[in-house]
């Protein structure tokens, strides 16, 4: 049998190196395909997560929003037009307990989410009122769970405080600026509410200012 030509072989060769191109060719559309496919699945796992995301936020700040402007039942208010912001030394005797405003100590008391096992004097927490805190406060009649409660609650909530104030006549008091709530619970409803309503509210008269490096006790 004769040999092939050389001219048969280098087409061969060719035929061979053209057919493992095409190969090649043919993996690496299929790859762009997977990666393309897999791509838009992501991106569009992507683009409805961000979505659901995106309306979440948009609902919970609508939500925080109709909150800060709903009055929550059973709130006393004081026209903040009314109540003084002079800085003063020694006690102020003020017409509402605990206080929600008027004239107050230099110093703030802490309440970068502060929570206090021994009574706090009011000038300075009237103060921290002032910067657009939320000071909750308890007495005898309240129960050693809700007050566990309220200070986990505090403790994870920016621009509050908490202390006990037996002289208080509601079992649970929460104090803003110009407004306050009794309640007789922690889990009473009107506690989230007020707070969302008030920490950092509308009712600030220094919004933004400090609420850590104050006195403690």
């Amino acid at each position: 049998m004769s040999k092939p030509s050389k001219k048969a072989s280098a087409e061969a060769r060719r035929a061979k190196i053209e057919e493992a191109r095409r190969a090649e060719r043919a993996r690496e559309r299929r790859n762009r395909i997977i990666t393309i496919t897999l791509g838009t699945v992501i991106v569009a796992g992507l683009v409805g997560w961000g979505g659901y995301a995106l309306n979440s936020a948009d609902k919970k700040d609508e939500q925080e929003a109709a909150a800060a402007k709903k009055p929550v039942q059973g709130e006393k208010t004081w026209d903040t037009k009314k109540l003084t912001q002079n800085h003063v030394e020694g006690t102020v005797d003020y017409p509402m307990n605990p206080p929600v405003g008027g004239d107050h100590n230099q110093a703030w008391m802490t309440c970068d989410g502060t929570v206090y096992t021994k009574a706090v004097p009011n000038e300075n927490a009237v103060h921290s009122l002032e910067h657009g805190a939320v000071w909750i406060t308890y007495n005898d009649k309240a129960a050693d769970a809700d007050i566990k409660t309220l200070g986990d609650k505090v403790s994870k909530t920016p621009y509050t405080l908490m202390s006990p104030a037996e002289d208080q006549s509601g079992t649970i008091t929460l104090s803003a600026w110009g407004s306050q709530l009794s309640v007789d619970k922690a889990s009473d409803p009107r506690v989230e509410q007020f707070l969302t309503k008030y920490v950092q509210g509308s009712q600030t008269p220094e919004p933004g200012a400090a609420c850590s490096g104050g006195l403690t006790v």
